[in-house]
């Protein structure tokens, strides 16, 4: 065991990331063998299982992006790759993903490259089908987003040198999917369920944790005028745990709820961040966004938050999370995911 612990960077590593990890590749498996079974019972049962095991996968990326599992860096983008395969993000680069993450923490800002609200305003009619089909649930936004992140090299000038590696990529997972649709299709299509599923949950978490809007610096860099402001950080920063009642049900997401914990401390695990969390709050109920406004804020603002600039008198800091709390309010956004790395 103490070589096992001295690999890892905290001394309950093995415990808890060992669970994490072990879990997404056996409910990955599970799910995406279940999804081969003439069943529909188990069909559903092994979309939920095959999502979740990509969302964990996603969340995994997160803390190996921060250094948070292994001891070496090395080990840690190892972890980071191997888990974006599994998600599906892996067209871009790990490295890309973790660089503009730590943009995010160290300039306190949404810091982009692709401005999708002016490629909605250039593109009326995407801008109503993707209206139209986030009205239906279907996460188009983000699919807009995943579609830019499947031809980086293509699209971005700056990762052009990553193109054969993202050939690669697409014509390995692109042939696979290829093959699913014509010889099981029902397979194709259930694999297509969980991946909406998961992008709704990523979205969903991600979507109420700050009040800024994005800037487009990611390769012109300008010097962020929050830069190492921790007290306007944690201002415009926002919890939104699944649950304070019945804390084991945030790690369904790895505890990426207590948000405010992680900006505070990007050197704190998944598995103890609760513990942060309570230093900073005491666990006072008033200080995050109870799960039921989460969920009227995301079925009521769907639409709307599709190329919906944001009004002078929009709320931030403690007016946000007061509206915030009270699930009313055109606030939240669809895009800002730490999977794009753009």
């Amino acid at each position: 065991m103490t070589g096992t612990t001295s690999l890892l960077k905290d001394q309950d590593g093995p415990l808890y990331h060992g669970a994490a990890t072990g879990y997404t590749v056996v409910a990955y498996t599970l799910g995406f063998v279940g999804l081969f079974e003439s069943h529909w019972a188990i069909n559903i049962l092994a979309t939920l299982l095959l999502a979740h095991a990509m969302i964990i996968a996603a969340y995994l990326i997160h803390e190996c992006g921060h250094n948070l599992v292994f001891a070496n860096s090395r080990h840690n983008a190892m972890l980071g790759r191997f888990m974006s395969w599994l998600c599906g993000s892996a067209y871009g680069t790990y490295e890309d993903i973790r660089y503009k993450h730590f943009r995010h923490h160290v300039d306190n800002d949404d810091v982009v490259w692709f401005d999708y609200d002016r490629f909605f305003e250039k593109n009326p009619v995407v801008t109503r089908i993707v209206r139209f089909m986030e009205w239906l649930y279907i996460p188009a936004h983000d699919l807009v987003m995943h579609t830019v992140m499947i031809l980086t090299s293509f699209v971005i000038p700056q990762r052009r040198s990553q193109r054969a590696r993202n050939v690669a990529v697409i014509v390995i997972r692109g042939g696979v999917f290829a093959a699913l649709a014509v010889f099981v299709p029902k397979v194709a299509v259930l694999y297509v369920v969980a991946y909406l599923i998961m992008m709704h949950v990523l979205r969903f978490m991600d979507s109420v944790q700050h009040d800024y809007p994005y800037n487009t610096t990611l390769f012109d860099y300008e010097q962020p005028p929050h830069k190492g402001d921790t007290e306007w950080e944690q201002r415009h920063t926002f919890s939104n745990p699944l649950s304070l009642r019945f804390p084991k049900l945030n790690w369904l997401t790895l505890n990426f709820g207590y948000h405010n914990a992680h900006h505070a401390d990007m050197s704190v695990p998944w598995y103890r961040l609760p513990e942060r969390h309570f230093e900073m709050t005491g666990n006072d109920p008033d200080l995050v966004i109870p799960l039921m406004s989460q969920l009227k804020l995301y079925h009521h603002n769907r639409v709307r938050r599709v190329y919906n600039a944001q009004p002078a008198d929009y709320p931030t800091g403690a007016e946000y999370l007061k509206v915030a709390r009270s699930g009313s309010g055109a606030i939240g956004g669809n895009a800002a995911s730490f999977l794009t790395s753009f």
